[in-house]
């Protein structure tokens, strides 16, 4: 059942008397965000997802909302939000949670989350929107000129190589069939856990990278190849398991055969382009990098400590104000230059008015970016050419409004950098493209929040 508010006579307790002006009123920070999250637009990703009066009563809208703005603003996980909002009085009156009902348990945030998501739409997505147009609304964001960049966010895997990817398929297929037994199916069909074999031959391989000769690089592969074969026998053994764990009406084994089912296919494909790389063909498209977040793509960033990083790719629009008004996850590397023109359109879709002047670097350069964005009403556009330059088109450049925006710019590498250090953008625990997704839409909330606080 849908809750929204919590009632206003749970809030009160005559325990409230007995606190000390400091811990009865919020924070200034907290306060402000509490007034601005009191809006009931914030509740319309809520709507639609619960029954109105059947089922048991759901952790209310607003508690939910005040505990993805703190988890973020502060870079805690779940376990340690929950944890933080038990032992800290003002967190617990921000989200409103009265002193005789429990904090909501880690788990209970997840669901939440997957419920909101479960029909492929993003509420992350649709809270920052009607955050945008609050602020809009408010007089607080003009949005008169733009900067738009990209970064990449990691994946929460490893550094992937073909031994390990092999590894981390066989442990996994065996703890899945494990499970699967362990729930009293497919007990009388035979596997062995060859988890241990990997993992030697995996151990080996360091050995073998130490002796720095040519002759390395071939024993490498030739203990990869062995491993694949490993790999093989146990998806073998598993489908043994799988098919009669299928035969089961229970759903909890239903929800791991199909994990199972899933990750075996992983592994199918790990097995494959390990043996494509064992016969020489070093290139091949859409390889999979981990077995845990499938869609995690390889992005080339040009970085001389990390040249390549393995997760997704963002896009951040910025506002003079500092608010990022439009975001976006992308799988894979998709080229800057494709990406201008959508982010300029959603920005405006969100503010309610187009902006006068745009910044970005040379990387979203085209053709008909610059004409595009003028056709949408953008007066000055500020985009370094790439290649060489004509002599109309260097004057153009060394303008002073131009190089004015351009250093302009610049800044929002300051914003990316607040992102990444203190909001949770260098990394997403969350898995798969819609996971990324999600977190920076988390990300960009709890930044938001505070930001557009500091302008009010």
């Amino acid at each position: 059942m849908l809750r929204l508010r919590q009632r206003l006579a749970d809030q009160r307790s005559f325990l409230d008397e007995f606190l000390p002006p400091e811990l009865r009123d919020l924070p200034e920070d907290l306060a402000k965000v509490d007034r601005w999250l009191n809006d009931e637009r914030f509740f319309q990703p809520f709507l639609g997802h619960y029954h109105r009066r059947l089922g048991r009563p759901s952790i209310p809208a607003e508690t939910y909302l005040r505990m993805m703005a703190l988890k973020h603003q502060y870079s805690l996980s779940d376990r340690q939000l929950c944890a933080s909002v038990v032992e800290r009085i003002n967190w617990r009156r921000f989200c409103r949670i009265p002193w005789d009902q429990a904090v909501p348990h880690p788990s209970s945030l997840c669901k939440i989350r997957k419920r909101l998501d479960a029909d492929g739409g993003d509420h992350m997505a649709l809270l920052n929107e009607h955050l945008v147009r609050k602020a809009t609304e408010e007089g607080f964001l003009k949005a008169r000129k733009i900067r738009v960049d990209t970064t990449a966010i990691e994946a929460n895997i490893h550094h992937p190589t073909d031994a390990g990817l092999i590894y981390d398929g066989v442990r996994t297929v065996s703890r899945l069939v494990k499970r699967v037994r362990v729930l009293g199916a497919a007990a009388g069909v035979r596997f062995r856990d060859r988890s241990r074999s990997v993992r030697k031959r995996l151990l080996s391989i360091t050995k073998v990278l130490r002796r720095r000769t040519g002759e390395a690089l071939q024993e490498v592969r030739r203990i990869t190849g062995e491993m694949a074969e490993i790999a093989a026998k146990t998806l073998q053994a598993a489908k043994g398991v799988l098919e009669e764990a299928k035969e089961s009406g229970d759903a909890a084994v239903k929800r791991v055969v199909d994990r199972l089912m899933s990750v075996e296919a992983y592994v199918g494909r790990v097995i494959e382009q390990s043996r494509q790389v064992n016969s020489g063909n070093l290139h091949i498209p859409d390889r999979l990098v981990s077995i845990s977040d499938p869609d995690a793509r390889p992005i080339q960033r040009g970085k001389l400590d990390r040249p390549t990083e393995f997760g997704y790719k963002v896009r951040l629009t910025e506002s003079e104000e500092r608010v990022v008004t439009e975001y976006q996850a992308f799988k894979g590397n998709p080229p800057d230059s494709a990406l201008l023109v959508d982010a300029v359109q959603g920005h405006c879709q969100r503010v309610g008015r187009t902006p006068t002047r745009a910044a970005t670097d040379r990387g979203f350069w085209s053709p008909g970016n610059e004409r595009a964005l003028m056709e949408l009403g953008v007066g000055k556009v500020s985009m370094p050419r790439r290649g060489k330059e004509s002599d109309k088109r260097r004057e153009y450049e060394r303008q002073s409004w131009f190089r004015r925006l351009q250093r302009w710019r610049a800044g929002q590498e300051a914003t990316i950098s607040v992102l990444k250090r203190r909001y949770g953008l260098d990394r997403t625990l969350y898995r798969g493209a819609d996971g990324s997704r999600r977190w920076v839409g988390e990300a960009v909330w709890g930044y938001n929040l505070r930001r557009i606080a500091q302008l009010a």
